[in-house]
């Protein structure tokens, strides 16, 4: 009876799992995240980017002038903390699209980031990989784009 016991328990907490990690990849998911990543960006949300970033995380920035790890960007967001450095009024995105590939996803499109004196709109891709059930931002590559060629 034991055994039979423990085994439901087992299957019972194992199907939990795999449920969480299917509706993890899921596109409309994986744009809200995004769309959580880009409010916490603005927002300053240490704890949100903290849980977000995978420990080995990267974000090649424009040209790769700047490639910054987790640490980094997390000492970025207590920086402005500290300095109350809130120039950015909004990053909105667009044109959002998502791949997913197993237990990989990848979130491309624009964001308009106004921090004065005019908008700047960057191409984005975001790679989220699953792991135990949770999502985690393990790449970034951002890239100005001209105001000549804006979508």
């Amino acid at each position: 009876m034991k055994k039979i016991i423990f085994a439901t328990i087992f299957l019972v907490f194992n199907s939990i799992n795999v449920v969480a990690q299917e509706k993890c990849m899921e596109s409309n998911k994986l744009k809200k995240l995004d769309a959580s990543w880009e409010k916490a960006q603005l927002e300053l949300d240490y704890d949100f980017i903290s849980k977000l970033l995978a420990e080995d995380y990267i974000w090649v920035h424009n040209h790769a002038n700047t490639i910054d790890d987790k640490s980094a960007v997390l000492e970025r967001v207590k920086r402005h903390v500290k300095n109350n450095n809130r120039n950015t009024k909004s990053r909105t995105s667009k044109n959002v699209n998502v791949i997913i590939y197993g237990s990989t996803g990848v979130v491309n499109g624009y964001t308009i980031i106004d921090r004065g004196p005019k908008p700047i709109t960057y191409s984005f891709m975001r790679t989220y990989t699953e792991k135990d059930g949770k999502c985690y931002l393990i790449a970034n590559h951002t890239m100005a784009i001209p105001d000549k060629n804006k979508h």
